[in-house]
């Protein structure tokens, strides 16, 4: 089974009930394809490596797991839902992100009877101290240090017919996100193998072409000193690049490198992705209150993802539903279209 099968497949790849066999050889046999399909070849390929898919999917699985339900994002709710008063900053903009999402348009479009979709609705999320008023019984004291909270760049990528689903296709993406992670790394060392390949001939092309102009022709010109010490640093190079290389290995040691990679990878899922339940008590503004009695103030609760790699990347989401009728109508852009006139 290849890429495409994967991605076609996605949504049974992930089983949010139960972790069988067959789920975790099917999840193994896809880490392979998605990372080198090489490494089948290596002995024992698979079960060396089950082991490990089984704590990613055991990992991911839990994470999902513990995800609140979804909730309903709608502007007519937007003024009664604190939470969405906190995520939008007016009802409006819950159309202009969600509801201009092409791939909840997609979904939509692909299933006419459906009258309600949930998406994975991730935001940035972002902390800023600042300078504000607060009220210390009947004194108002100014110049408070606050911490205020904000929310923007609402997407909704991940969509589905209904929770289950959705639930499923997190599950997925997750798991391929770890597998990217493995990816990343395996290619480093892939691209110094090739730097190290590609040096060492030009080394030996250099080298090859110092030895035909000596002693010859270059003592001629009185060229051969410098080309005899040329040729000296020359081979301390060649034997320094074959020495690195005899490190990393030759083609079966380079997949066993990788093999253990991928490995070390699924092992700890937790270094690549975590996810956290963030419970905050806000005000009318966004501002973090530790007055639990405030009437202004009112709990706000989200997840938090925090995925690693060369950038580091921190989101809030929620599971939402999201109804057909809250879509915003297509608009057409016309100063792209007049560039096709």
């Amino acid at each position: 089974m290849g890429i495409l099968d994967w991605f076609m497949n996605r949504p049974a790849q992930f089983d949010t009930d139960r972790v069988s066999e067959t789920m975790i050889r099917g999840a193994t046999e896809k880490a392979i394809t998605l990372t080198n399909p090489r490494l089948s070849v290596l002995p024992s390929c698979h079960a060396r490596l089950a082991p490990a898919v089984d704590t990613t999917i055991r990992y991911l699985r839990a994470m999902v797991e513990e995800l609140p339900g979804a909730r309903p994002v709608s502007p007519a709710i937007w003024s009664a839902d604190r939470a969405l008063r906190a995520f939008f900053v007016a009802p409006s903009d819950i159309h202009s992100s969600l509801g201009r999402s092409e791939n909840l348009r997609t979904l939509f479009a692909k299933y006419p009877v459906l009258d309600e979709a949930c998406v994975l609705m991730g935001m940035s999320f972002n902390e800023q101290r600042v300078f504000g008023i607060a009220l210390h019984g009947e004194i108002v004291r100014r110049d408070v240090v606050q911490t205020r909270v904000s929310f923007s760049d609402h997407r909704a990528h991940i969509c589905a017919q209904d929770e289950a689903e959705l639930r499923r296709l997190i599950g997925a993406q997750a798991f391929e996100y770890v597998l990217a992670q493995a990816l990343s790394q395996i290619a480093e060392v892939r691209v110094e193998r090739q730097e190290l390949e590609a040096n060492r001939a030009l080394i030996r092309a250099r080298l090859r072409l110092l030895r035909r102009q000596g002693p010859g022709l270059g003592s001629m010109f009185a060229g051969a000193p410098a080309g005899a010490s040329e040729q000296a640093e020359l081979q301390a190079k060649l034997l320094e690049n074959e020495r690195q290389l005899e490190a990393i290995g030759d083609s079966q040691a380079a997949l066993e490198m990788e093999l253990e990679c991928l490995k070390e990878v699924l092992e700890h899922p937790q270094r690549s992705l975590s996810v956290a339940q963030k419970h905050l008590r806000l005000d009318t503004m966004n501002v973090l209150s530790d007055d639990a009695s405030s009437d202004r103030a009112a709990d706000v609760s989200f997840s938090l993802a925090e995925l690693s790699g060369p950038q580091p990347l921190q989101r809030a989401f929620v599971l939402a539903r999201f109804a057909r009728a809250e879509m915003a109508s297509p608009t057409i852009n016309f100063d792209a279209a007049a560039r096709y006139l």
